[in-house]
């Protein structure tokens, strides 16, 4: 048993360490997403990739190492969270101690990753909103009003004052 708590240990102080990573590659991305920089975006967006990569292994370890230790304590494995485990051992204040710091430590980093996360999401939202305005305006000054030309018949003729529509991709 003291053999799995110190891998579960270990598992979740290297899942820490990679969201630590995540959480300050989010923090880089946020000035990059205002400046809008796509290609620099890209790359922080495919080290953030391989992290998580990293994270997804990382947490197929710590569900199979949970699997072992309810098994060892005959607990069903979807009931023993870490809060439970930190209390089942009460006689061990050392490995109490250290999970339950873990479990915290971890806590606040996946936290942190996520309201970072939540602030580069508002400014993408942002700047989607921005472009699709700025799309809008290009249309309507496109679509000019009409002409106040009348026919011989003394009716508007529905002339279009000329902003041409044609684009030249040559340029």
């Amino acid at each position: 048993m003291a053999s799995l708590i110190e891998e579960l240990l270990n598992v979740l102080e290297q899942e820490n360490s990679e969201y630590e990573i995540l959480l300050e590659l989010s923090k880089q991305k946020t000035p990059i997403i205002v400046k809008g920089d796509i290609a620099e975006l890209q790359k922080i967006t495919d080290e953030e990739q391989n992290v998580v990569g990293r994270i997804a292994n990382l947490e197929r370890k710590r569900e199979s190492v949970t699997v072992d230790i309810a098994n060892v304590i005959n607990k069903d494995v979807e009931s023993l969270k870490l809060s439970t485990l930190v209390q089942l051992l009460a006689k061990q204040p050392k490995e109490q101690q250290r999970l339950a710091v873990a479990r915290d430590v971890l806590k606040a980093t996946v936290n942190a990753v996520k309201s970072v996360n939540d602030q580069n999401r508002d400014l993408i939202r942002h700047a989607q909103e921005m472009v699709s305005f700025e799309l809008n305006l290009i249309q309507a000054m496109k679509q000019a009003p009409e002409t106040a030309n009348y026919n011989k018949g003394a009716a508007n003729s529905g002339e279009m004052l000329g902003i041409s529509s044609s684009f030249d991709a040559k340029q």
